[in-house]
């Protein structure tokens, strides 16, 4: 799985597809991860005051890794195409 996530909104999109690929509820992620269900919920529906630490718990339980790369030169179309 690989995906760009430019806003809050767009990670949190991203995060809830690989919960529920991994057949996971929010209260389950939030188990492995450390964290309330409600911050699951939160993230999940782009909450942009979210903590670094928290957000890397969560991708850590979900076996996700976080890249950086150039940003791509494509059109704003382009980037809709994607979500």
């Amino acid at each position: 799985m690989s995906d760009i996530a430019r806003t809050p909104k767009h990670l949190g999109a991203i995060i809830r597809r690989a919960r529920r690929a991994a057949g996971l509820t929010q209260a389950a992620l939030g188990e492995r991860a450390g964290l309330w269900q409600e911050t699951v919920s939160r993230i999940e529906n782009g909450n942009g005051a979210t903590k670094l630490e928290t957000l890397f718990d969560l991708l850590a339980a979900l076996d996700l890794d976080l890249t950086i790369g150039p940003r791509s030169k494509g059109s704003a179309a382009d980037i809709e195409d994607i979500f």
